[in-house]
């Protein structure tokens, strides 16, 4: 088994579609942990807040495979693909990590995990220790180093899994 982690993000019906996401992602992986969710502005475009959180699961599925679930869980919940990146949608799943591979092919480890607050901030609250596969750098270190004022984040007490974390 390998742990993956993925990160979640939406900013139409977020808690409804957060809540679908999650749901079709423990009927397809191990569940194993899950991040808080936090509000921050959209970045790049006018739109509503992002609701974003990270999860951990474990898989025995190839990489190929698990992106073509993610796909699948897209479609699922409504994500309409465009042209510009930097639009509102209904979800957005990032594979940011496949175990301590890096795989270019796939941008793995994901460059956003580095970029912005609403992925590094889960990331490294659910796996602080967790090195960076190209940094070596602990999750914990780069937040600790982020400028975070640049893109604020709001913990926000939602509970999109129906359980305590793992």
């Amino acid at each position: 088994m390998i742990r993956i982690y993925l990160g979640l993000g939406s900013n139409l019906r977020p808690t409804d579609n957060l809540r679908r996401c999650v749901a079709e992602l423990r009927q397809r992986f191990n569940f194993k942990q899950f991040s808080s969710v936090y509000m921050s502005a959209a970045i790049g475009f006018q739109g509503e807040d992002f609701l974003n959180a990270v999860v951990a699961v474990e898989t025995d599925r190839c990489i190929e495979e698990v992106t073509q679930e993610l796909e699948l869980i897209h479609k699922l919940c409504g994500r309409e693909r465009g042209t510009n990146a930097f639009m509102s949608r209904t979800l957005d799943i990032d594979l940011l990590l496949y175990g301590n591979d890096i795989i270019e092919t796939y941008g793995v480890p994901r460059s956003d995990i580095l970029e912005y607050s609403f992925v590094l901030c889960p990331l490294a609250e659910i796996a602080p220790e967790m090195r960076h596969p190209a940094t070596g750098q602990s999750f914990a270190k780069h937040w600790e180093e982020f400028d975070k004022a640049a893109h604020p984040l709001k913990k926000l007490h939602i509970n999109l899994f129906g359980v305590t974390n793992l």
